[in-house]
């Protein structure tokens, strides 16, 4: 099977679209993730998938915290930009977009999603070319019970399928 075929094959999957983002000494960084899933309840454990040579995974491990946004179904365009390669400073992709920041990680958290989480690193799990981190939440930061989630699909945004 050649990558392209496995890409086509689980681009029909349906995933719900996440920002992940962490505080490290000089800066924000942050990358969308659509790689994501809940592991377990008690303790309150969520996972996400990221490739073994990004700077998001190696800055992760060295700062050991994040925040996890889970974007709304008009947030496409944000997605769109903390997935860009090249991309800047995460303050600056959040420029004029209502953002905070979560108390244990110091994490930017984009207050319009569904949902938003504030996490440590439990456990990395070596996946092929990616990796596989467990993330345990420390905080719920929020839940919007009226907002619809902001999906990926066979390679695009969607608000719906």
């Amino acid at each position: 099977m050649s990558p392209a075929e496995y890409a086509v094959a689980l681009g029909s999957f349906a995933s719900g679209v996440t920002v992940l983002t962490l505080r490290e000494d000089l800066d924000d960084i942050g990358g969308t993730v659509t790689a994501f899933m809940a592991v377990s309840a008690d303790p309150p454990l969520v996972a996400v998938g990221l490739a073994t040579d990004s700077y998001v995974f190696e800055a992760l491990l060295l700062a050991g915290t994040c925040a996890l946004s889970l974007l709304a179904a008009d947030q496409s365009v944000l997605a769109s930009r903390f997935a860009a390669a090249g991309r800047p400073s995460a303050r600056l992709l959040l420029d004029g977009v209502p953002h905070d920041r979560a108390a244990h990680s110091g994490a930017l958290v984009l207050t319009g999603g569904v949902a938003a989480v504030d996490c440590r690193v439990h456990s990395t799990f070596d996946a092929g070319d990616h990796v596989l981190v467990v993330l345990q939440i420390v905080e719920v930061l929020y839940v919007a019970e009226n907002r619809e989630p902001l999906i990926r699909y066979r390679s695009r945004y969607r608000r719906e399928l």
